[in-house]
């Protein structure tokens, strides 16, 4: 009130420099608390703990990653309850669609895939107000690998179409991502000149990514992420020349607490071989991989994955002891 009143006698005799003064401070007032960062360090403190989430489970369960997230998740709430400087916002947001992003990943992996839907949707709103294009597109892009890799390829596509629009043109992880899920939805669908096409621009994008976009994160596109993403494309093309060059590649550039990683890049292998003719060794490889598991990642995609395989095995080969084998193994 004392503003306003000092803003009416200013004004009253016109636009004069006083009174323009006056006007001035006032908007001057409102850009320093707009750029202000006068956030609680707290949020730095989560900020920093979301960049280290992106750097994987490093060995750890996935159960214990999940739990760690949930709780630093819920500290972003305070933030959002109270009025912030837009800037604030703006990061209060972008952490918690990161955090949520990543929540939805492991429980994707862990095969809780309704759960990871409604993450992701978090994710995705969070996104969204943070203004981030391509923190948007890389929450559709992973959400897309839902459905991917649980059966609706072509579900997948679409989402996947919709992180590519979303990233845009410019060489960003999340453009990559993006294609790279796109190409991997469109050869499980079978439509190979679709999925080609997206491997090509998977492949121009990865050449141009700068260093910083290239980190081995959840959040980035490295290239060891990239020749996964390629494994299963290739695999599912019955290209086997290629994907057998991208799983090597791969699992050089894999840590060996990577278990998740390597034993899809292991399962893609077994499915170039049964591709190639030889369906025995595909399903004793594949049953050596889940053998050589620990509980908690026995279950979800790894599963998925080598159920595929025993799917994709034709009804005549069912009595064989290998791939008795396997089916018994996936139904423990």
């Amino acid at each position: 009130m004392n503003r306003r009143q000092l803003l009416r006698g200013a004004f009253a005799a016109g636009l004069t420099g006083p009174a323009l003064t006056a006007l001035t401070d006032t908007r001057q007032s409102l850009d320093l608390a707009l750029a202000a960062d006068t956030a609680p360090a707290d949020l730095s403190d989560l900020e920093a703990a979301a960049e280290a989430y992106g750097y994987g489970y490093h060995g750890q369960a996935p159960t214990r990653v999940l739990a760690d997230l949930a709780g630093d998740f819920a500290e972003l709430r305070p933030f959002l309850d109270t009025p912030q400087p837009v800037a604030t916002r703006i990061r209060v947001c972008r952490t918690a669609g990161q955090m949520a992003g990543m929540v939805a990943i492991v429980l994707h992996d862990l095969g809780a895939r309704k759960d990871a839907r409604g993450w992701f949707a978090t994710a995705a709103t969070a996104a969204r107000e943070s203004g981030d294009d391509q923190l948007l597109a890389w929450v559709l892009a992973r959400e897309a690998m839902v459905p991917l890799n649980y059966g609706a390829p072509q579900a997948a596509s679409v989402l996947a179409e919709q992180a590519r629009r979303a990233a845009g043109d410019r060489p960003t992880a999340a453009a990559t991502l993006a294609a790279a899920v796109a190409a991997r939805a469109y050869a499980l669908s079978h439509q190979v000149e679709q999925a080609r096409g997206a491997l090509a621009a998977a492949d121009a994008l990865m050449e141009r990514l700068d260093a910083g976009a290239r980190a081995d994160t959840w959040l980035t596109h490295g290239e060891q992420k990239h020749h996964v993403h390629l494994s299963h494309a290739l695999t599912a093309l019955g290209d086997t020349r290629r994907a057998r060059e991208s799983q090597a590649r791969a699992l050089e550039l894999s840590a060996p607490t990577s278990t998740m990683t390597r034993s899809l890049l292991t399962i893609d292998a077994a499915a170039c071989v049964h591709h190639d003719g030889d369906t025995e060794q595909a399903c004793r490889r594949t049953v050596a991989v889940l053998d050589g598991l620990p509980d908690a990642y026995r279950t979800g995609l790894v599963h998925r994955r080598a159920l595929d395989l025993y799917r994709s095995v034709p009804a005549q080969h069912h009595r064989e002891s290998a791939v008795r084998e396997l089916r018994d193994v996936l139904a423990a």
